[in-house]
């Protein structure tokens, strides 16, 4: 009996629809940010489930929540599956959530199977992956790999002035009874179930998506700093106007970035002070998020955005702070063959996929060999409501996982 054959899609889908609890929206999404209340509450969720499994918990400094399966060989490397379970403010019930839930659905099957891995298994829920309160995000991975230390992000505040340090310190006091651990340990792989955030599966009727690597990306804080005046008075060649400087920037940039045609360009973040309509704005922040699969194209665009920022602020001052950058990766051919043979056995069709957005996969990469499963979700819709993936889709991507990840952790 292969762990997929006990797969049960009707009960990841009822853990997944629990889980949306935490959080839950009126227009069906879910608002459940990191290290907030309602994750404090889907955590025990998960540390209920896992404990009824007779799954261990751990966690750690950086909040990760793990749920461990003992192998018969448990001082080995364990092997590690799951996402994470925060969200967007308007997000929906399947992004991060589905990876930490098909890595549990996928143990209980290794369970039901009557087998044990010789390697332990760990399902892993990271902290702060979605950068919606903290950012940069992904903070669980990069803590755990030693990307940055705790006291990098400790001091990162949320929009009301809450320091991630205190956040973290009121999620790990609410844990009831689960065990810290200290951060990191060896890992002898990782795989990462998610929903592909992108139309290519639906589109194609393809239920699996083996993930080949993860597309470059930087991201940008810039603040253009002028000086408030009386719109009626002031007259244009005298203004510091921060607004208009900002607006040039953005402009060029954008005309910057049509070339290629498959770069991805974003200012999802755009803040005026004083934000009154009769005063010549004093201050811009904004953001600005850059993607592509090459890192030449990421890296030329870098040198383009500073030249930008530079030549377009005019009289006010300009500070540009590059927040993250990440360059594009191709994940584990070995553990892409394990993936792509286990759908293949199961007679899941499926083809290899580039992820277009960035994930915990991409810190554990550097640390072990590391691989991603889509599936598909409806119209590509992501951190949004309407997110929605088809349950048959959902029980196909675990199953892959179940035999793919026991024999992963059956491993010599």
């Amino acid at each position: 009996m292969r762990p997929s054959d006990h797969v049960d899609g009707d009960r990841l889908w009822g853990r997944l629809m629990a889980l949306a609890e935490y959080g839950a929206r009126p227009d069906g999404g879910v608002d459940r940010q990191t290290l907030t209340e309602a994750e404090i509450e889907a955590r025990a969720e998960l540390v209920r489930w896992g404990r009824a499994l007779g799954l261990t918990p751990f966690t750690d400094a950086a909040a990760n929540l793990f749920l461990r399966l003992e192998g018969r060989e448990p001082d080995l490397p364990p092997v590690l599956a799951g996402s994470h379970i925060d969200s967007q403010p308007t997000g929906g019930k399947f992004d991060g959530a589905y990876g930490v839930l098909a890595a549990l659905e996928a143990v209980q099957a290794i369970q039901e199977a009557g087998v044990r891995p010789r390697r332990s298994i760990e399902v892993v829920a990271w902290t702060n992956e979605e950068a919606s309160r903290f950012a940069p995000g992904m903070t669980g991975s990069e803590l755990f790999t030693g990307v940055k230390t705790l006291e990098q992000v400790s001091g990162l505040k949320d929009g009301d002035g809450i320091r991630m340090g205190d956040a973290l310190a009121a999620v790990l006091a609410a844990d009831r009874g689960v065990p810290q651990r200290p951060l990191g340990l060896p890992v002898a792989a990782f795989l990462e179930p998610h929903i592909e955030q992108g139309p290519v599966l639906e589109r194609e009727g393809i239920p699996v998506g083996i993930v080949s690597g993860i597309q470059g990306t930087r991201r940008y804080r810039v603040r253009v700093t002028g000086e408030a005046a009386h719109a009626g008075t002031a007259e244009r060649h005298e203004r510091r106007d921060a607004l208009m400087a900002a607006i040039r920037m953005v402009a060029a940039i954008d005309r910057a970035a049509m070339d290629p045609a498959d770069t991805k360009l974003t200012v999802g973040l755009f803040q005026v002070k004083p934000n009154a309509p009769s005063v010549v704005p004093s201050e811009v922040f904004f953001s600005i998020d850059l993607r592509h699969p090459e890192n030449e194209v990421v890296d030329r665009l870098d040198r383009e955005i500073r030249r930008i920022v530079e030549a377009e602020r005019g009289p006010c001052d300009a500070a540009l702070n590059q927040i993250a950058h990440a360059p594009s990766l191709s994940f584990s051919p070995e553990i892409r063959a394990t993936l792509s043979r286990a759908a293949s056995e199961l007679g899941i069709a499926h083809r290899d996929i580039y992820s277009a957005a960035g994930h915990d996969a991409r810190q554990l990469h550097y640390v072990c060999p590391t691989g991603m499963i889509f599936v598909p979700c409806r119209d590509g819709i992501s951190h949004n409501p309407a997110e929605w993936a088809e349950p048959a889709d959902l029980t196909a991507g675990a199953k892959v996982l179940a035999d793919a990840l026991f024999e992963l952790a059956d491993a010599a």
